[in-house]
């Protein structure tokens, strides 16, 4: 009796799993669309900034018809649908898998550049914004995820369209992960790691010389330096210091 009513529970629960499923909108396959139906119905809700019911659209697609006339187009547009939805992982994994199955597809820059600019709004989205901590004291790992994928962009299509778009932000998300680097610098400088924060300080200088982080880089190796008593590194870093800002307040 006591594994009759266990096997009951456990039918009715998959019963309602099942019925829960099938009443969700995201497993439709709208079967009475064909692919150009299903296709026009879709642009239509990206046209209406649906992106919930473009995506459910797109992906019957894709589901019901994978080698079809808008197959490759019904997935760039998933990649798009998915980013302006805010759906992260599933417009990154959306975007790998173009690139994966069409590495010649003459519009792969443009998933490239999708990849760059949904990682790069992940790191300075509407909502990060609204906390009190400035951009460079959150964590810069997708800035740095940002900047690489701008920077394939960048080496595999020079000539795309994108690339200026990539370039000004790539500028961005250098100064983005100097900044990070210095603050992080100051912050072994309060905790007396002095080395740490040296290091980190030379980081910028060495891979970041054209931020506006420079300046506070070479003032907390000089610092750094001359609490650790290495007076030549201290010596070098404030004769870089001061030929290079001469305005600085530790030049």
């Amino acid at each position: 009796m006591k594994f009759y009513n266990i096997t009951a529970i456990l039918l009715t629960l998959l019963m309602v799993g099942c019925s829960s499923n099938s009443s969700d909108e995201k497993f439709e396959t709208f079967p009475e669309l064909d692919a150009r139906e299903l296709y026009d119905s879709a642009q239509n809700s990206l046209k209406e900034n649906n992106f919930a019911g473009a995506i459910r659209r797109l992906e019957a697609l894709d589901l019901r018809y994978p080698f079809g006339a808008y197959s490759q187009q019904s997935q760039l547009d998933l990649v798009y649908a998915y980013y302006k939805k805010g759906d992260t992982e599933n417009a990154l994994s959306s975007a790998d898998r173009f690139i994966r199955q069409n590495p010649r597809h003459p519009n792969v820059d443009y998933v490239y550049y999708m990849k760059g600019l949904v990682k790069f709004n992940n790191d300075v989205g509407f909502f990060q914004d609204m906390f009190s901590a400035g951009l460079s004291q959150r964590d810069a790992s997708s800035a740095r995820e940002a900047f690489e994928s701008f920077s394939e962009l960048m080496r595999r299509f020079p000539e795309s369209k994108y690339a200026n778009d990539s370039r000004q932000r790539m500028i961005y998300l250098r100064n983005r992960l100097a900044e990070y680097e210095v603050h992080v610098a100051k912050f072994y400088m309060t905790r007396e790691a002095y080395l740490a924060a040296a290091n980190r300080a030379k980081y910028v200088v060495e891979h970041f010389p054209k931020s506006p982080s420079v300046e506070d880089a070479l003032m907390i190796m000089v610092t750094a330096y001359e609490l650790l008593e290495l007076n030549d590194l201290a010596a070098q870093a404030k004769q870089v210091l001061q030929h290079n800002y001469p305005n600085s307040t530790n030049s």
